[in-house]
């Protein structure tokens, strides 16, 4: 029977990270560990040699780190956020999609994604009708739930979960308190960014009602959630949007931009669907709704599920291995 090699190097708090600590325990096939250390999505980590996987092997990555030595390799590609970024940054990520990724999707006929979102970019991206585009969807932990403690807070405040880079869009919630006074903001990003981040804050005026929280475990940010007049979201480009799964699973609606398609799938109705990006008295207006009102909404049902995922994804593995 072919061999199954994954490359587990992503496990982490969010993203592709809590993908992977969430997918590869549940998956059915049997797999070994590549072993690999270093950074799973560099140009020179692509060319690296596997010793010891057989020519008849497959290998499974939960990200878009393609490995060309290896005989067939699957990836889950979550979105195609970097070739949105404005040049010269894009120009690397161009020139590894374009190699070694999209060489790897062809080669092995078939590419994981996670939304209906990601699935139609990539089918225009990869220009090859023969690849099979498969949405397996994300899960939610079970943390995330309506039931269960939420923070006390004397003034209403709204949640920010995820990361300082330009398509999360920090910079319109920060402008946007400016002309929201009565409303605080708690914003969970990585300990190395909250220097820049504060000093955003504080460029604007409002550093003291913004509270910066990092390396926070489920049961915690669910507490956070469900604390919340609502969960701020303005990105303009996301391959799914766990943090708003997250939020609406604990009854908690989100603020987001409806241009954002990755994250209006997965909100729907359940949250405040704003015109702009960029208009902080939009965003202060929303925020101002959201902290009077105390509005909350019914989580979605069955609709994502970490184990449905792995199934789906354990099924195109198997099928591979034939």
């Amino acid at each position: 029977m072919t061999e199954l090699y994954v490359d587990d190097r992503y496990r982490g708090a969010h993203g592709i990270g809590r993908y992977a600590s969430e997918v590869l325990p549940r998956l059915r096939p049997e797999w070994r560990s590549l072993g690999l250390s270093g950074h799973a999505h560099s140009a020179l980590d692509a060319f690296r040699s596997l010793p010891g996987v057989g020519r008849g092997a497959l290998v499974y990555s939960p990200g878009y780190g393609a490995l060309v030595r290896a005989p067939r390799q699957i990836l889950t590609v979550h979105d195609l956020i970097h070739l949105r970024m404005p040049w010269p940054g894009r120009a690397k990520f161009e020139a590894y999609y374009r190699g070694p990724v999209r060489h790897t999707v062809r080669k092995a006929g078939v590419v994981l994604t996670v939304s209906q979102t990601s699935a139609r970019a990539i089918r225009e991206w990869i220009g090859d009708d023969s690849v099979e585009i498969v949405d397996a969807g994300n899960g939610c932990s079970d943390a995330f739930r309506v039931e269960g403690a939420a923070d006390a807070s004397p003034d209403p405040y709204v949640v920010f979960v995820g990361n300082v880079r330009r398509h999360k869009n920090l910079e319109v919630v920060l402008r946007g308190l400016t002309l929201a006074p009565g409303v605080r903001l708690r914003a969970v990003v990585p300990q190395r960014e909250i220097a820049e981040a504060a000093a955003r804050a504080a460029a604007v005026g409002v550093e003291s009602r913004v509270e910066w929280l990092h390396d926070i475990d489920d049961e915690r940010l669910a507490a956070i959630y469900r604390g919340a007049a609502a969960t701020v979201m303005p990105s303009t480009i996301e391959g799914f949007g766990l943090p708003a799964l997250e939020s609406v699973a604990c009854g908690v609606p989100v603020i987001f931009w409806r241009g954002c398609e990755a994250v209006a799938e997965v909100v729907g109705d359940r949250g405040w669907s704003l015109e702009s990006w960029r208009d902080a008295e939009e965003w202060a207006s929303a925020m101002t709704d959201a902290a009077t009102s105390r509005r909350r909404v019914s989580p979605p049902v069955n609709a994502h599920d970490w184990d449905r995922t792995a199934r789906v994804v354990s099924d195109v593995l198997e099928r591979a291995m034939r």
